[in-house]
């Protein structure tokens, strides 16, 4: 087997990893927020799973030192995706369903699309990707649009506020997700993961100390089994296998992760929770789906330059994603 041939086969297998168990992280989840409030729950999950990623890269002679740059970066990184992200999403999902959370989630993949665009390289939007981002836009729309048309009370509210708030922290698992891309550069991406999560969770757990967490928690088998799985699958498999991919594939091409975890955690959700799917869940899912592909099959263009500046850029360069 080539070099090359390896590589594909090792990128087929990280995407599976990604596509499967983080498709079903969204049940744990729901399972561990039943027992534990997030910030403890996330403080917990994280905290383990990071120094056992990186006692696992030192046994196997990956250099687990970082300057106090590359420290102070992968450490944003981690705050950002970790502490901020997963944290909102574990939040969310005691008032939002894991179905829908996942779908909300979903969403990724446009804004990365919009970071690439008018952010990080200052491109101009394909017709198909204005059409994936309208799409995108709409199924969200569509999903959430029985709790906006007639919000059943406090809870009805408080779905609509967390969906609200679990969009925008997919916002900011874009900007994380593009950072660590962009940061990862001579730093071993494993090494790279264990110092973000182990940033994260010793921040979410003096945060989850702060607003006296343990003191509400249902110290439960139940609940260490959801963290368990979510230490396991989730942080060691799942989110490894995500950042290891952001080094190897393009950005938006991860992103195709938002394809393949909504129907699994929609399904879970149904069989597990009994979450109720309806058309508007249907709907919304089919056309999120749609917007997403479009986005990612979108390409950019750099935007044209004025006459002074076209002899040393061409105006027109395709960039592919």
């Amino acid at each position: 087997m080539t070099a090359q041939q390896l590589l594909r086969c090792r990128i087929v297998i990280a995407f599976a990893l990604v596509y499967v168990f983080w498709g079903s992280t969204y049940l744990a989840i729901a399972v561990g927020v039943r027992h534990f409030p997030p910030e403890l729950m996330t403080g917990i999950r994280y905290i383990i799973a990071g120094p056992i990623v990186l006692a696992a890269c030192a046994l196997t002679g990956k250099r687990i030192a970082l300057s106090r740059g590359d420290l102070f970066r992968q450490g944003i990184v981690g705050i950002l995706l970790l502490s901020v992200s997963n944290t909102v999403l574990s939040w969310a999902e005691q008032y939002v369903r894991s179905g829908l959370a996942s779908l909300i989630v979903a969403s990724i993949p446009i804004w990365f699309l919009v970071l690439d665009t008018w952010v990080f390289r200052g491109s101009r939007l394909s017709t198909r990707g204005l059409i994936g981002l309208a799409l995108g836009v709409i199924g969200i729309l569509v999903l959430l649009w029985p709790k906006l048309l007639h919000p059943s009370g406090a809870s009805g509210h408080m779905e609509v506020i967390a969906s609200v708030v679990l969009l925008g922290a997919s916002v900011v698992w874009a900007i994380g997700s593009a950072l660590s891309r962009k940061w990862q550069n001579g730093v071993n991406a494993f090494t790279a993961t264990g110092w973000q999560m182990t940033v994260a969770g010793a921040l979410n757990l003096l945060i989850a100390v702060a607003l006296r967490d343990p003191a509400h928690a249902d110290w439960s088998w139940q609940g260490f089994a959801a963290i368990g799985y979510l230490i396991i699958f989730g942080s060691w498999v799942g989110y490894s296998a995500y950042i290891w991919l952001l080094n190897n594939v393009p950005t938006s091409k991860v992103g195709t992760y938002a394809y393949v975890n909504p129907v699994i955690a929609v399904f879970l959700g149904w069989m597990v929770l009994h979450e109720r799917v309806d058309a508007y869940v249907l709907a919304g899912t089919g056309i999120v789906i749609v917007g997403v592909a479009l986005a990612n099959s979108a390409k950019l263009k750099t935007r044209v330059l004025n006459s002074e500046e076209q002899p040393q850029l061409a105006a027109c360069e395709q960039i592919g994603d």
